[in-house]
């Protein structure tokens, strides 16, 4: 089956980029939110990153046009009836979640990919209220999408072969990112040991081994790593990690999950990352570490 028409839906940091990404690639887009509010945001956000790769010459003011004229923004979904594919990015929030896929159960025909974006939740659960929870997959994209070239895809309980393969066939041939296969388990293969690698350099700042600056240049220089753990805690969001150790700790009861107390201290007093401007690290409005 061919892809063209892609729906995203939510508008946030993770919609936008997917959006972003697939307008990229030639596809179509038709990028739904709840309120006009937060769509025309999403919107100004993803031209402000647009902008920036004019500034740094990845790209021409006419290319920028033509990504834009791909991204349909829509206040309804039953807009995203006839795209082949839907990929759900709202917050992390499970009945929120199931409540848009009973909706796009009803609205989209059983030929069409559903697919969530979720990194700790349930694929098998959120299907289990649509009509046809055999179409029903989990795309993991990881951010900066359009950097990273890889895609975990999550089989739920119910999801069917036909699905599974016409979801590898859009990863793999489409938008050209490898495909990892991963069998529903809480928080998959990427947020799994991210965040158990995140929670342990916390205890080890909380334990004055070495400085935020200092475990981040270990891993950076030692190993290879883009960001250290505690920067790339900063660019996930402070919050979105809390959320999904306390999910795993809950789904698996062992202790590694257990979040530190340092996080939870820096969570409650607002300090998330680049989305706040701070948090073991500080940076400015483009989201680059001061």
């Amino acid at each position: 089956m061919e892809f063209k028409k892609i729906g995203v839906i939510g508008a946030g940091t993770m919609g936008q980029a997917i959006a972003e990404m697939l307008a990229h690639k030639g596809l179509d887009v038709y990028l739904a939110e709840k309120t006009q509010s937060k769509l025309e945001h999403g919107l100004k956000a993803i031209e402000m990153s647009l902008d920036k790769q004019i500034e740094k010459w990845a790209l021409t003011a006419s290319e920028k046009k033509v990504v834009l004229s791909r991204i349909h923004p829509i206040g309804d979904l039953a807009n995203v009836s006839e795209c082949e594919l839907v990929i759900e990015t709202i917050s992390e929030e499970l009945e929120a979640k199931k409540d848009v896929f009973r909706s796009l159960g009803e609205l989209c025909g059983s030929n069409v990919v559903l697919a969530t974006n979720t990194s700790t939740l349930s694929v098998t659960e959120l299907a289990g209220g649509t009509r046809f929870p055999a179409r029903v997959i989990g795309l993991h994209f990881i951010h900066p999408v359009s950097n990273i070239d890889m895609v975990e895809i999550i089989r739920g309980l119910q999801t069917s072969d036909d699905t599974f393969e016409r979801t590898r066939g859009f990863v793999e041939d489409v938008i050209t990112k490898k495909g990892i296969l991963v069998y529903e388990s809480p928080g998959f293969v990427t947020t799994r040991l991210m965040c158990t690698l995140i929670n342990e350099a916390l205890h080890t700042l909380s334990e004055g081994v070495a400085s935020a600056e200092d475990i981040d240049s270990a891993m950076r220089l030692g190993y290879g790593f883009k960001y250290g753990p505690l920067e790339m805690c900063d660019r996930f969001g402070l919050d979105s990690v809390l959320a999904a150790l306390e999910r795993m700790f809950r789904e698996y009861g062992d202790l590694k999950y257990r979040p530190a107390v340092l996080l939870r201290k820096m969570v409650r007093a607002g300090q998330l990352g680049t989305k706040t401007g701070s948090g073991f690290f500080r940076y400015d409005e483009d989201g680059d570490k001061l």
